[in-house]
């Protein structure tokens, strides 16, 4: 999701029975995102920690110790965060997570147009731009594995 959409996400957005959330995107365009079964378990489990924890009711999802929205910068610096704790690349930002998801999609024999579908993109042109990735992947493995490749 983007950064936008995670913030604007409320809890009537979830649907645990099918296990898809609604999100709004771009241009106000609303698409389901399917989730796992272990992923509806940690919503749950957040959902019961937040409503025990924190007094002011908010609609929204995610909220602050306050019970307010979060907002763009935070989110940006939890994803930061977290990911410092775990690489080492430079960027570091919700966007590395959004692409690293469609390229492990790809690169799992996952169909573009679905992926289109899931990351809310209205052109197949904005999704193929992952593609180059997966392009770098068969170059490695063609280079590391085909005996003509190392002559």
């Amino acid at each position: 999701m983007r950064r936008s959409e995670i913030i604007s996400i409320k809890d009537d957005d979830i649907n645990f029975h099918n296990s898809t959330i609604r999100v709004t995107g771009k241009r106000n365009k609303q698409r389901l995102i399917p989730f796992s079964d272990s992923t509806k378990e940690k919503i749950n489990n957040y959902i019961n920690i937040r409503d025990e924890e924190i007094k002011n009711k908010s609609p929204f999802l995610f909220v602050k110790e306050d019970g307010k929205a979060l907002y763009p910068e935070l989110v940006y610096e939890i994803i930061n965060v977290h990911l410092s704790s775990i690489t080492t690349l430079s960027k570091k930002s919700p966007h590395v997570l959004r692409h690293s998801f469609a390229t492990e999609m790809l690169n799992n024999g996952a169909e573009i147009n679905a992926i289109k579908e899931i990351l809310g993109h209205s052109s197949l042109a904005s999704t193929e731009i992952y593609t180059h990735v997966t392009f770098e992947e068969m170059i490695k493995t063609y280079h590391n594995a085909h005996p003509r490749a190392k002559k």
